[in-house]
């Protein structure tokens, strides 16, 4: 058996229905499917059952203990030389594993990831979402298919990651923390000084959160999870990880300079801001709403073309400071608890992982 696709999943079948039917339209054949009901109050074996006669497949179930856990375990059970680790939110194109056959072939490598896009059939929250994920001007397009230059080093996100078995079984596969686990195991997989490559055409349908709520307490749990790497690997810490915080503490700051502008000439009768040649005269709390309203632009009028649409274009406005701001109160806490206060890795977050 050449791969073994592992798909842990909690109370999602519906997504799980889609992944598997993906599954079945790959044009390479030469796999197992292994998924693991971590502790689901709605299962999917019913879902699996549908397709017993059209892939090799196992369905397992254990209690819950977050997605890291359960992919150990489906590991456990399966046998491929290869092990392909996929997120239930997951739709596969049909040349998906022809993808992956073809980079190995080309050039050999012990671990490999693949980046994600918004299908046509997504809503126009999930594609604005799938923007703010994946666009330069919010992430750098850290996740959208770039290249690394020759000196970069390529972690794989466990959405769409592979791994050769001896590797993850050397390594003992993800560890038990609740957030950034695929990070973490991404780390000791390059730390250990095997080689990890991004493989841009076996990219996925990737269709995360459904709503801001959700994707809002994703995004907060990375930025926790930023810390919590830090503290496990000392000087991964990048100026790239510190942004989404900068722009937080910045967006609040303008707001509160603004707020401050504003009661202040109200209160005392006065103008406070920038005269202009011309005679015009723009006040102080819209000089520093200015850099914001710019942003916010920026981002409407990219997101819109590249989407062809308004409504995914204003929604992206939303989902891009949601992200943002969402990682950055969650690096700002737990930077506060850990470093500040020396906490150890959270056991206020040993909940459920999904929501």
């Amino acid at each position: 058996m050449k791969y073994s696709i592992i798909i842990p999943v909690f109370n999602r079948p519906d997504e799980v229905d889609e992944l598997l039917e993906s599954l079945t339209q790959q044009t390479v054949k030469d796999f197992e499917v292994v998924v693991v009901e971590d502790g689901s109050s709605v299962p999917c074996k019913d879902v699996v059952e549908k397709y017993t006669d059209r892939l090799t497949i196992q369905y397992l179930t254990k209690k819950n203990g977050g997605p890291g856990p359960a992919r150990n375990y489906g590991v456990e059970h399966s046998k491929g030389e290869y092990v392909l680790i996929l997120d239930s939110d997951c739709v596969l194109p049909e040349g998906y594993l022809s993808a992956i056959e073809k980079e190995l072939a080309e050039n050999p490598c012990d671990a490999f990831g693949g980046p994600d896009a918004a299908h046509e059939s997504f809503t126009p929250v999930q594609k604005a979402i799938s923007y703010s994920m994946t666009s330069f001007f919010t992430t750098g397009g850290i996740r959208g298919g770039k290249k690394k230059g020759a000196m970069d080093k390529f972690y794989p996100r466990s959405f769409n990651m592979g791994i050769c078995r001896d590797v993850y079984l050397k390594l003992h596969g993800f560890s038990k923390m609740r957030f950034g686990e695929d990070i973490d195991f991404s780390y000791r997989i390059v730390e250990a000084g095997y080689s990890s490559r991004l493989f841009p055409e076996a990219w996925v349908w990737h269709k995360r959160r459904t709503d801001m709520d959700k994707f809002f307490k994703q995004v907060f749990n990375s930025g926790i999870a930023r810390i919590n790497l830090t503290k496990r690997h000392p000087g991964t810490l990048k100026l790239v990880h510190l942004l989404p915080m900068v722009f937080t503490v910045g967006v609040l700051l303008l707001i509160l300079a603004a707020v401050v502008f504003r009661m202040t000439d109200y209160y005392n009768h006065t103008a406070t801001g920038l005269f202009l040649p011309n005679g015009g005269f723009i006040p102080a709390y819209a000089l520093c709403l200015l850099p914001i309203a710019l942003y916010m632009l920026l981002i409407f009028i990219d997101a819109s073309i590249k989407n062809k649409s308004l409504v995914i274009g204003f929604l992206s406005v939303e989902a891009a400071f949601v992200q943002l701001m969402g990682y950055g109160f969650g690096f700002l806490k737990a930077w506060w608890l850990r470093c500040v206060q020396g906490k150890d890795e959270f056991t206020a977050f040993e909940k459920n992982f999904y929501d």
